[in-house]
């Protein structure tokens, strides 16, 4: 690692006049997710009526075209290349963004949180770019691939989540540490929920270009808010290198180097957790938009924006349920109780063929994002100070990894049983869903209440 610099305004890289404000890093996350959200189910949509349009599909919205279940190989073919390529982006974006965020959130341990924030932010700027030329001038639908691409080589998402998490690591007491993860995840949510609503009607009364113009001047503010007004977290940030396998290795080390102040096995153990419950969530994400635009539901945009947003709900549910749930059980059995909600509303949503059904399954997953915040501040609590950065890299990994994984096995089996059960990739979920399930009750099992315990911080 390289020498400190002095005075201490050198040593941090920067003038302590760049900074206007010390603000926190909610509303990046926000921010982020609300661009995010206003174009992912645009772009499903866009994606759907392009290939429509050229194979020359014209199948109608109503309700009585809907209660047709005949098959049509025509738009069993839009939904199968739609599928295909919302695959393609997740692949590009994940075999890009597995070097890059891996690489920049174990340098932010150095150099500080607010470098990997800014270049994360670009990188979801330059795809939002690339949507509007897609939309605006009627390019090829591989573009979209470029800019996802692109945003990965800048760290995507899954960086702007690592150096979210890691800087909320880094000011939290371990007692307060999972409402704080807990509360980053409800930005989360109530920024998708906003975005869905709005982008649904806004997609009937205007089209396709300006939400995703909104998307763009949004992470233009999320960019700069990153640059000036974020509080860095890091301590004493440093300057470092950031083309060094030294990043990479600290994430591995994490796993295979052994040291008294943690359990590599917890470590691995709750990371396949985190990793299957990943799986469920954007595997099911990836294909809900698609399932509701088809028969028999035949959902319209506006429709598919409720959904989105009922989708985006148990954020801040989940986030009220755990804050009374935590006065009288343990965080285990609190996702414990997570799960078995979102097992419920996978089976419901594999036999919903009606619209109240339908929202059935989204309100049975009130409490199904709890586990997420549990597992990421169990897993915090086993590291020291100085390697927040490289844990929420290495989880960032796992995410990105379960999202390629989400999309290849969800994506693929979503056309390929269109013929005998169309709801059958949900039950799939379900049934993955009781891996993580065993997997923290054997965890708290062996060591049952790890989250008081306060382990010596690695030099």
């Amino acid at each position: 690692m390289e020498g400190r610099a002095s005075p201490p305004d050198e040593a941090r890289g920067r003038p302590a006049a760049a900074v206007l404000c010390r603000g926190p890093v909610e509303p990046l996350i926000f921010l982020a997710n609300f661009a995010l959200v206003l174009q992912g189910p645009l772009t499903t949509q866009y994606l759907w009526h392009r290939f429509s349009a050229d194979l020359g599909y014209n199948g109608t919205r109503d309700r009585g075209s809907c209660s047709n279940h005949s098959a049509d190989p025509i738009m069993k073919e839009v939904e199968t290349l739609t599928s295909h390529w919302t695959l393609y982006m997740n692949l590009g974006g994940f075999l890009v963004g597995l070097f890059s965020f891996t690489l920049l959130g174990a340098w932010s341990d150095c150099v500080g949180r607010r470098p990997l924030l800014v270049l994360a932010s670009l990188g979801l700027l330059l795809q939002a770019l690339v949507s509007i030329f897609v939309v605006q001038l009627q390019l090829h639908v591989g573009y979209f691939v470029l800019g996802r691409i692109l945003c990965a080589l800048f760290g995507d998402f899954s960086g702007l989540l690592a150096a979210g998490f890691a800087s909320v690591a880094d000011v939290s007491s371990s007692r307060s540490r999972t409402m704080r993860m807990a509360l980053l995840e409800s930005c989360i949510g109530v920024a998708g929920m906003l975005a869905s609503l709005l982008g649904g009607h806004w997609l009937r009364a205007q089209g396709y270009a300006n939400p995703f113009w909104l998307a763009l001047a949004l992470l233009i503010a999320m960019t700069l808010y990153a640059a000036f007004c974020f509080g860095e977290t890091v301590k004493e940030p440093m300057p470092a290198r950031l083309f060094t396998v030294r990043h990479h290795r600290s994430i591995v080390r994490l796993y295979v180097t052994p040291a008294p102040e943690k359990s590599r096995r917890h470590l691995a153990l709750y990371s396949l957790a985190i990793f299957m419950v990943v799986t469920v969530h954007f595997g099911a994400q990836d294909i809900l938009t698609l399932y509701e635009l088809s028969k028999p539901l035949c959902w319209d945009s506006k429709l598919i924006g409720y959904g989105s947003a009922a989708q985006h709900l148990p954020y801040l549910t989940s986030l009220l349920g755990l804050r009374l749930l935590q006065h009288c059980l343990a965080d285990a059995w609190v996702a414990e109780i997570g799960l078995a909600f979102n097992i419920l509303g996978m089976v419901v949503f594999a036999f919903a063929t009606i619209t109240p059904l339908m929202f059935t399954g989204y309100g049975l997953l009130f409490l199904s994002l709890v586990t997420t915040p549990i597992i990421r501040a169990k897993l915090s609590k086993l590291v020291g100070e100085s390697e927040q950065g490289a844990l929420f890299s290495a989880v960032a990994c796992v995410n990105g990894l379960a999202m390629l994984m989400a999309s290849g096995i969800f994506n693929s089996l979503y056309p390929a049983t269109l013929n005998f059960m169309k709801g059958f990739p949900f039950l799939l979920g379900a049934g993955l869903l009781f891996i993580p399930a065993i997997l923290i009750g054997v965890l708290e099992k062996a060591n049952p209440r790890p989250e008081f315990q306060q382990f010596p911080q690695s030099p």
